[in-house]
């Protein structure tokens, strides 16, 4: 097998995956070692006691789903095909989901950012300021665009597009669309010129081209000094983003508020506004990798409810 293609072959996955399983199966082989288990390969009752140790330990299911995957991933790629049995630690998550539950830590969804709430955290983003108007770039794009954070923070200049009808916005690759088949999301104008995607746009462009910035990422880190780096926002730096700004803004529970209000905010938004679910679905980031249309994807937008 040449160079070529085993690089292509690692590339299938997902650096963002790639990583959190090399971080589990490290953690994991630190297990082993700690209980004199044997790593690789392993046993399924090695697998159970690990995953009863992490349940133990507080961790999410959605932790232990990933860390099982990882080992199971490790085996396959060692040729342990099959290897570990995971019945057993499957019937202890299922336990230990419920114990969560009954507990009351089960999981808790951010809440929504609501039109009202995106415009209390507008207010307190100083436009004046390159921070500022980012933080505004990056609070009704994501609302708007009802993306991921992993997508809000891949976007680049070129993959925004400003027309004659508003702005068609290029997703290259979703977690929904690991192939990177692509989809363009039509963003309609705003009614209100402080929360206008369109406007925002085109001002934080004109800020970045007085630095000579024309390319690259379109969200970046923008220090104390106001100064604008070349390095754009990870999907972390995007989730923190909304929660400074929601403390910031005074909200209730603002240490809670992540990313994913945004797009929540924005999907109950556009389904009070009387938009049909598969629309919703269809202009957010969901399976079908086509163009959403002006007329169908977005009418709430420009609508009563919009920013």
């Amino acid at each position: 097998m040449s160079d070529r293609t085993r690089s292509r072959l690692a590339d299938a996955v997902p650096a963002n995956t790639r990583r959190a399983y090399t971080r589990q199966w490290e953690q994991w082989e630190q297990w082993c070692a700690a209980t004199e288990r044997t790593a690789l390969p392993a046993t399924a009752e090695s697998l159970a006691e690990y995953v009863t140790a992490m349940a133990d330990d507080g961790l999410s299911p959605s932790t232990i789903e990933q860390a099982t995957a990882a080992i199971r991933t490790a085996h396959r790629a060692a040729g342990y095909a099959g290897q570990p049995d995971t019945t057993a630690a499957r019937m202890i998550l299922r336990t230990a989901r419920r114990e969560r539950s009954a507990s009351g830590r089960g999981a808790k969804q951010a809440p929504p950012i609501t039109v009202d709430i995106l415009r209390r955290m507008i207010e307190i983003c100083d436009p004046g300021t390159a921070s500022g108007l980012r933080d505004r770039v990056l609070l009704v794009v994501g609302f708007a665009l009802m993306g991921r954070r992993s997508e809000i923070a891949a976007l680049r200049l070129d993959d925004v597009v400003e027309t004659e009808d508003g702005l068609l916005i290029t997703i290259r690759q979703s977690k929904t669309d690991q192939d990177a088949a692509g989809r363009t999301v039509a963003i309609p104008p705003g009614q209100h010129a402080d929360t206008d995607p369109v406007r925002l746009v085109r001002a934080w462009r004109r800020l970045l081209s007085e630095h000579d910035i024309t390319e690259g990422p379109l969200l970046r880190r923008v220090d104390q000094h106001q100064f604008i780096h070349t390095a754009g926002l990870s999907g972390t730096a995007i989730n923190e983003a909304v929660r400074r700004l929601a403390i910031r803004a005074e909200l209730p529970g603002a240490e809670t508020y992540t990313a994913h209000s945004l797009r929540s905010g924005a999907a109950t938004a556009a389904y009070r506004a009387g938009a049909p679910v598969s629309t919703i679905a269809r202009h957010g980031p969901g399976r079908h990798p086509a163009r959403s249309s002006w007329a169908t994807s977005a009418p709430w937008i420009s609508g009563p409810t919009t920013p």
